[in-house]
């Protein structure tokens, strides 16, 4: 971690060609992000202090903190400072669904968070649409889940997860038993894996045997598909997932401006 005894290299005069003084200074700066010197959720160190480290204007600093608030790895709080970024939670599939409840008071919100069990875990051989979602070469290895998540005792979502290997080696060892509600916390705690991003996209489907009998719908029922690469701080495809729901819980809402 970057402390007030710590220096960062000076930028020196001659930038690569075609980058700014303050790109090349925003590079080094993610260094220090990728790397892990500068942990998610921490604070960076002050402006001033950054730029008389590097021996830059201050202006200059600021252009290139600029760039990775821009690139979502920094996040300015106000009254605060400037803080790596933390990821993402992991719970806004819920954002796609709206569950009937039995009362007001048991009514669901994109925020809150499902119970989860892992009902199927497994190292394989990844499928063709594995490799080819998360960019890896034919044959790789993955740790593969199945995934049943549940709001107040009822399920709601079965998920499908590919996970590579060896970058999440850690966590095959773990009984079914000791994955949290959460996916992405254990990701960053247990193999240093910040998931930075993500991109869903929807489709619809009807529902197979192993979807209806989780879910408690009839057999091929319609399903909304969500199919989830998530990437990490470095832009690396680090997740496939695959998130199944009752088609008639489906929600979605845009805003045209």
């Amino acid at each position: 971690m970057f402390s007030s005894s710590s220096t960062v290299e000076p930028i020196v005069a001659a930038t690569a060609a075609g980058l700014s003084r303050y790109g090349s200074l925003a590079s080094t700066l993610r260094g220090h992000i990728l790397s892990g010197e500068w942990a998610p959720g921490s604070a960076i160190p002050a402006e001033t202090q950054l730029a008389k480290s590097c021996g830059v204007a201050l202006g200059t600093m600021r252009q290139a903190i600029a760039v990775l608030v821009s690139e979502g790895l920094l996040e300015r709080v106000h009254g605060r400072g400037t803080f790596v970024s933390n990821g993402i939670g992991g719970a806004s599939l819920l954002r796609f669904f709206r569950f009937r409840a039995a009362s007001p008071a048991a009514a669901t919100t994109a925020d809150e968070v499902p119970q989860s069990r892992i009902v199927g875990k497994r190292v394989l051989n990844a499928p063709q649409e594995v490799t080819t979602a998360l960019g890896l070469p034919p044959g790789s290895r993955v740790l593969a889940l199945t995934r049943v998540r549940s709001l107040n005792a009822r399920p709601c979502l079965y998920e499908r997860i590919w996970l590579p290997l060896p970058m999440f080696d850690a966590l095959v060892p773990l009984n079914k038993s000791e994955w949290e509600d959460l996916l992405y916390p254990m990701l960053q705690r247990l193999a240093g894996v910040t998931v930075h991003k993500a991109e869903d996209n929807v489709t619809f489907c009807l529902a197979t045997d192993d979807v209806a009998a989780a879910l408690q719908l009839q057999p091929d029922a319609p399903c909304a598909r969500v199919a989830r690469i998530a990437f990490d701080m470095a832009g690396r495809r680090v997740e496939l997932r695959h998130s199944f729901g009752d088609a008639l819980s489906f929600h979605y809402t845009a805003q045209l401006r």
